[in-house]
């Protein structure tokens, strides 16, 4: 049994990894998809709107039918709650990020990106979801894994130095001009992903607050997406005055839209949340540099992307300083279903007997009888009739039994 269990358990610690792993290739596809529709004229403001709108009608079928016994009843203050989330992350920090995309190239986002586990780790202490401890190893590791994360990002914003070209692009004219062109604005990029990566942030926390009193995910994931797609409209509207750009057509705006709709906030939403209820938010941000990587090759070869040099340098940094705060985080993590399966190991008791008269009646006897089938007054206990009255339900000599 024990062996049973140890397997249990190590599988139930591997699930949260394989997940967010997952995400990782998920989000590495959003970013060169995103950027070829950005090649072809796709708007970011529509394509926040479309991809939330699209998340929204997917989620939503599950959220009714899966959730419909346990959702929890809306109160004005989640309703607030869930109006913050979707201001913070389906407008604020998409749109930030598709600016920031736009302006930079796909390799320098998702490498920019690998900040967020240090700014997660930095409202956490603030909001007390993390504790630092300068006496013990593992809190100087998260810290010091923070300020290094910090400086490479810093590297990768006042450093740009020369291009690196990973794969030779034989055939750039079929993808577009390349991403490394003059017109790019590289402060006002870098600007506004760090923007994405701040609201991402207070994402994670707020929605780690708000899973403890609406532990409903797929139905969260719903009213959030739902919210985005009305503030995303109400914002693109002001805008976005040409309404040619919100034409659907088979083109890669609108495999952009869905596939960042179901894959990216859709999956990735619920899957986050289920992450964060178990391991917290900034383990959930810890993986990050698994989509830098992938986002670089693909970058590479499908948009003929070229590296900079402070790129790399400042990856590197942000890379060591997370693992750093990971290796740290890993020490004093403690994994709610471990403490849920260790702790709940005996079935509740249904059916109390309650003792009348000061008799004990767990195993002692009452009135010269024991009470497990044992003969009482003469007569046995089970089912016979004791002074004219039934055992079931009835009062016997001063033990009265209740269900």
């Amino acid at each position: 049994m024990k062996g049973g269990g140890g397997k249990c358990g190590n599988m139930e610690k591997i699930k949260p990894i394989l997940a967010i792993i997952s995400l990782q290739f998920g989000y590495a596809g959003m970013y060169i998809i995103t950027m070829v529709s950005f090649k072809h004229g796709m708007d970011h403001w529509v394509l926040a709107t479309y991809r939330h709108i699209v998340a929204t009608v997917v989620m939503a079928p599950f959220a009714l039918v899966l959730e419909r016994k346990i959702r929890p009843k809306m109160t004005l203050k989640i309703f607030y709650r869930l109006l913050a989330l979707g201001i913070l992350e389906p407008l604020m920090d998409q749109n930030f990020y598709y600016i920031g995309l736009k302006s930079t190239t796909a390799s320098y986002t998702s490498a920019f990106t690998n900040a967020l586990p240090a700014v997660t780790f930095i409202l956490a202490l603030i909001f007390r979801l993390e504790r630092v401890n300068f006496r013990e190893k593992h809190s100087i590791a998260k810290v010091v894994g923070t300020v290094i994360t910090l400086g490479g990002a810093m590297v990768m914003t006042l450093y740009k130095g020369p291009a690196i070209e990973i794969v030779k692009a034989a055939h750039s004219s079929i993808h577009g001009s390349s991403t490394t062109a003059t017109g790019q604005h590289y402060i006002t990029g870098t600007l506004a992903i760090m923007g994405s990566i701040s609201t991402w942030a207070a994402f994670f926390i707020l929605q780690s607050f708000t899973l403890k009193v609406y532990p409903a995910e797929l139905s969260l994931v719903t009213l959030i997406c739902g919210i985005g797609s009305i503030l995303n409209f109400i914002v693109s509207m002001i805008f976005v005055r040409d309404l040619s750009a919100w034409k659907i057509g088979m083109d890669t705006g609108t495999l952009a839209a869905v596939y960042s709709g179901v894959v990216c906030s859709g999956i990735a939403y619920y899957i986050q949340s289920i992450v964060i209820r178990q391991r917290g938010p900034v383990f959930t941000t810890s993986f990050s540099p698994m989509c830098m990587v992938i986002t670089s090759f693909f970058g590479a070869l499908v948009l003929a992307e070229k590296i900079h040099l402070g790129s790399i340098i400042g990856a590197i940094f942000i890379v060591i300083g997370l693992y750093s705060v990971v290796w740290g985080k890993s020490k004093d993590d403690v994994n709610p279903l471990d403490e849920k399966i260790g702790g709940v190991q005996e079935l509740p008791v249904t059916n109390v007997v309650k003792p009348t008269n000061g008799d004990d009646v767990s195993g002692a006897p009452t009135n010269g009888g024991d009470v497990t089938g044992v003969p009482m007054n003469g007569r046995d206990v089970t089912g016979a009739p004791m002074n004219g009255r039934d055992v079931v339900g009835a009062s016997i000599t001063g033990v009265a039994t209740s269900n």
